[in-house]
């Protein structure tokens, strides 16, 4: 019997650098979205529901554009990220801007009962991604604290138009033993990565490992990031006008905690996104080019 896997995508955020709603920028000769290639190589992976985390106001155009297009396909639902889902001792925040990663996934709490993949709305993560993540959540005990990502090599997520951030892995035998957030940027043929957290720079080769943040996880995750809450509020109390409460962080002190595992699994795959505006013709050359080799289909969602 099939487990059912669910994917999650967070499209609470917006893309300040390109100027809008980058998760709604048509790629495709139909105008399709990066996350309407999403849906599509998850089903074929064998995902069997999708669950958007979107802002509320946005909730009527993912309805009339992607939910219309896709909910024919697969089981969809949507989930707000709102400042109202904290855990009930925490204070309440006034701000506009969602609170990160963790909190949207600690939104779906109530929904996910069964193993799920994360990914970002505005990234193009391959088919393969899909395929390698479906095998590994089909497989998975559900009350496991074995997590596990797709891993890509750092050549394949580059963009010329500026530096991008990347989860650059430590891995020993297999698995995650750190995830340095970073800023990453070709110069002069090098590859330099710059530790957010302050770190001096460091120079890696171009098949180093890096988190795309497609992240695979069973509910349990939930526990952990609920019971986190409150060392997030207390480190950050002094400027929670703009914290972030950011899954990759988290369990970065999950595994410095040895609380969970996480294995790498690498992806042939070659990322595409857009970070910087210039980056949307690239995404659409892409596409049409995968279109052109019979990859995806002229009319994705053609019933």
């Amino acid at each position: 019997m099939n487990k059912d896997i669910v994917l999650v995508i967070m499209a609470a955020g917006m893309g300040s650098r390109f100027g809008g709603l980058k998760q709604i920028e048509g790629v495709g000769p139909n105008n399709e979205f990066i996350i309407d290639y999403s849906i599509y190589d998850a089903i074929q992976a064998g995902f069997t529901k999708i669950i958007f985390i979107i802002k509320k106001e946005m909730y009527e155009t993912f309805i009339d554009t992607i939910g219309k297009r896709v909910e024919g396909h697969i089981p969809v639902e949507y989930i707000f990220q709102e400042m109202s889902k904290l855990p009930e001792d925490c204070p309440i925040l006034n701000r506009e801007k969602p609170l990160g990663t963790a909190q949207a996934i600690y939104c779906c709490k109530d929904k996910v009962k069964d193993p799920f993949a994360i990914i970002n709305a505005d990234d193009f993560y391959g088919r393969d991604a899909y395929i390698q993540a479906a095998s590994y959540l089909r497989n998975i005990d559900i009350q496991s604290n074995n997590y596990a990502m797709i891993a890509y090599h750092i050549i394949n997520t580059l963009t010329e138009n500026g530096a991008v951030k990347r989860g650059v892995c430590n891995v020993k035998n297999g698995y995650l033993t750190d995830l340095i957030e970073s800023s990453v940027i070709k110069e002069n043929e090098k590859i330099i990565a710059s530790p957010l957290n302050g770190a001096p720079p460091f120079t890696i080769q171009k098949e180093q490992s890096v988190s795309m943040n497609m992240l695979l996880f069973t509910p349990t995750i939930f526990t952990f990031i609920h019971n986190n809450f409150k060392d997030f509020f207390e480190e950050n109390k002094e400027k929670m006008d703009k914290a972030e409460y950011l899954i990759p962080d988290l369990l970065q002190k999950l595994l410095k905690k040895k609380l969970v595992t996480t294995k790498v699994i690498e992806t042939t795959s070659s990322w595409y996104g857009i970070t910087y505006k210039e980056d949307l013709e690239i995404v659409k050359r892409a596409i049409n080019n995968m279109t052109k080799k019979g990859i995806y289909p002229q009319d994705l969602w053609k019933k």
